[in-house]
């Protein structure tokens, strides 16, 4: 059993980490040659990514850039609308990310109030999104929508693979991808609807904490980088 502790305001709450992945292939734009470009050079000369780095791209410059941005945004707005989430996106934080692969791990520790929305942007590179957990496995291509709990065990990986390895991503093969992604609030009662969220289930144990966490069977855990278990972190 899954339970992330998270701040709700000054409080710590505690919730049912959600074992739902909603997912779909949406009609995106291809990104024009002048934003593709300038992607390459920041993730090659600035982020150096390295396999299984994922980091923060500067979203500002490709919103001027990308004359087709707002149909992507259109985009992910009209899914989520027909998921029922309303206009729960335009009010939630959005950035660009971009990764190399991407080591199995949770976000609950920094995360535990939120929801990932995620669009890629990349064309299809021969990685999936794979949840260990759940046994979700999603190809990434261009268009690919995913929302998910931020404390379920989740990595990029290539597709034939059964984990991530740093092997898979070699330095002559393109295995970037770039995707928008948006913290949606846990605590917005239409993404606790679709996710199916249950909230303060261990009130006794989440109100000595004083930080956010996610504990497996009632300990704290931690995930194995290249197979996505849970293991107790002492």
């Amino acid at each position: 059993m899954l339970t992330s502790h998270f701040w709700s305001g000054d409080v710590i709450r505690s919730r049912r980490v959600s074992d739902i992945v909603l997912s779909d292939v949406l009609d995106v734009p291809v990104p024009s040659p002048g934003v593709l470009a300038d992607w390459k050079r920041e993730t090659s000369s600035r982020l150096v990514l390295e396999p299984g780095d994922v980091e923060v791209m500067p979203l500002a410059r490709t919103q001027v850039r990308w004359s087709d941005y707002k149909r992507c945004v259109q985009a992910m707005t009209n899914w989520t609308r027909a998921l029922g989430l309303r206009d729960v996106l335009a009010s939630s934080d959005v950035a660009l990310m971009a990764c190399r692969g991407a080591r199995y791990h949770h976000d609950g520790a920094q995360y535990g109030g939120a929801a990932f929305c995620n669009l890629f942007l990349s064309d299809d590179k021969g990685l999936d999104v794979h949840f260990p957990s759940t046994g979700h496995r999603i190809p990434l291509t261009r268009g690919t929508a995913v929302i998910f709990d931020t404390g379920q065990p989740h990595g990029v990986i290539q597709r034939g693979s059964s984990g991530f390895s740093e092997a898979d991503f070699p330095p002559d093969q393109d295995c970037t991808q770039l995707f928008l992604t948006w913290e949606l609030p846990i605590e917005d009662a239409c993404v606790a609807q679709a996710l199916d969220v249950v909230f303060d289930i261990d009130g006794p144990v989440s109100q000595p904490l004083d930080e956010e966490q996610v504990l497996f069977n009632g300990a704290r855990a931690a995930v194995c980088p290249h197979s996505g278990r849970w293991f107790r972190e002492d």
